[in-house]
């Protein structure tokens, strides 16, 4: 595939089958990651790649962060919330959490640690477009929160980044029409 086409083509995919995806092509995409540029060579990222069980186990920790955060009064909505974030994890055959472990050092500025791992989840999301998979990149409130930190072993200085999707497409390929570069862009000579 060639790389412009892979750029402008790539779309995040919801919706995968629970078809396996090689080992061979989860070794790929996180190769590629590690190709990601990172200043004075710290390689901040972390990857946990979660198959199988993991993943309802990290349904569990979701369910019970939201039990604790008890923001529904409603019972019945609250045990649809909690039933649906249990099974969150389960929409994909592997999710490969992507966390930051900063570096120490007194010259490593903390931001580019963040732009470093951002950088390798880009990498990972257009390996797994020319591989012919589908992948999303999940976030949110719940990405931060101290209990799934603890669930990967990521220091406190660190945090997770989010959870890369992963799997054969399963629904129609979305058209998105970009605003031109042309609306964000001020020449300087």
């Amino acid at each position: 595939m060639e790389l412009f086409e892979a750029i402008k083509n790539r779309r995040s995919i919801g919706v995968v089958k629970p078809d396996p995806v090689p080992k061979e092509y989860i070794e790929q995409i996180l190769e590629a990651a590690t190709y990601a540029p990172n200043h004075f060579r710290t390689e901040p990222w972390r990857f946990f790649v979660m198959t199988g069980q993991s993943r309802a186990k990290l349904g569990e920790v979701f369910e019970k962060i939201t039990i604790a955060k008890g923001e529904d009064n409603d019972p019945t909505e609250m045990a649809k919330k909690l039933d649906r974030v249990k099974k969150n994890p389960l929409r994909a055959p592997v999710i490969i959490t992507v966390g930051v472990e900063p570096s120490a050092k007194k010259n490593v500025l903390i931001k580019e640690e963040y732009a470093a791992v951002n950088a390798a989840i880009q990498n990972m999301l257009l390996s797994i477009h020319a591989l012919g998979l589908g992948a999303i990149w999940r976030t949110g409130a719940i990405c931060y929160e101290k209990e799934v930190r603890k669930f990967f072993g990521i220091s406190e200085q660190g945090e997770i980044l989010g959870f890369i999707y992963v799997g054969y497409p399963d629904m129609k390929i979305p058209q998105v029409k970009k605003t031109s570069y042309e609306n964000f862009t001020t020449w300087m000579s």
